[in-house]
């Protein structure tokens, strides 16, 4: 069954600042490479209701391309050089269609 992969997040980073725009851009490049995620997409917070600022979602086919991805090196890389350095907050949400 396929899993959706969403992670709602703001950065340390000026809003708008080329660091945000380059952690965003580093984020859809490297982590869309990674053979198992589909649909990689990258989201900016428009409602009121949170103060979250970006959403990355994406799909994995089955729980072991999920897990396949936790462990792939860029997505670790990704993790230790860029997410827990640059992230100031953030929610992850995995869920599947019922």
């Amino acid at each position: 069954m396929a899993i959706i992969h969403s992670v709602i997040f703001s950065l340390k980073h000026g809003k708008g600042s080329p660091e945000e725009k380059q952690f965003l851009e580093d984020g859809r490049t490297k982590l869309s490479s990674i053979p198992a995620v589909k649909d990689f997409r990258v989201f900016r917070q428009v409602s009121p209701k949170n103060d979250y600022d970006f959403g990355f979602s994406m799909t994995f086919e089955s729980e072991a391309d999920y897990e396949a991805y936790n462990v792939h090196p860029i997505h670790a890389d990704f993790v230790a050089n860029r997410w827990k350095k640059e992230v100031e907050r953030f929610l992850e949400i995995d869920y599947n269609e019922i």
